[in-house]
């Protein structure tokens, strides 16, 4: 007996486990710009993304290392770098609704990905979220790290080396993020 099986050949990104169509397919029957969340261990990627027949289009990108401009010298890819960047992306987006697309990566609690929506909440876009998946104040503003910080005074130069090798002092973190924070809020 002869069987003729029809094979189809997936899509090369589902293939290669880089996109989830179903997921994306959720996301676009919203019709609403999807504000994308991207992280790497040194930097955090937001961008405002639209769909279209052709391709995406990306209205806005805010990338953690552009808070130079705004005078963050410390770590790009921690919580409180990834709430500021939100923040520029918020205020340069503001008044305009989207849907979160974390991609593939783990929607965790209190995660930079939700630092990062809860900085473009701040900043004035409006993006449906539920409170308890957000982090703490404390951790969005970097108390966390100056409490620990100022909690291992004896062992500080060799846990917080590249602070120290930057000119930086991580007892300070609240400050520096405040700071930073009121300069974006400026512009």
């Amino acid at each position: 007996m002869k069987y003729n099986k029809i094979f189809t050949v997936p899509y090369r990104r589902k293939k290669e486990g880089k996109t989830d169509y179903r997921k994306r397919l959720v996301l676009l029957k919203a019709k609403l710009p999807r504000l994308v969340v991207r992280k790497s261990n040194k930097h955090v990627l937001t961008q405002l993304v639209e769909y279209s027949e052709s391709g995406d289009k990306v209205l806005l990108t805010v990338k953690s290392s552009e808070l130079k401009k705004y005078g963050w010298e410390m770590n790009t890819g921690n919580m409180p770098s990834a709430y500021l960047t939100g923040l520029v992306l918020g205020i340069k987006a503001k008044g305009k609704q989207a849907i979160l697309d974390l991609g593939l990566q783990a929607p965790i609690r209190g995660s930079r990905l939700y630092a990062a929506l809860k900085g473009a909440i701040d900043g004035g876009l409006d993006v449906k979220s539920s409170v308890e998946n957000l982090p703490q104040e404390e951790r969005l503003s970097g108390r966390h790290i100056s409490s620990y910080a100022k909690q291992v005074d004896a062992e500080y130069e060799k846990i917080f080396s590249a602070y120290s090798k930057n000119k930086q002092d991580a007892r300070k973190f609240e400050e520096y993020f405040e700071k930073t924070k009121q300069k974006i809020l400026k512009e």
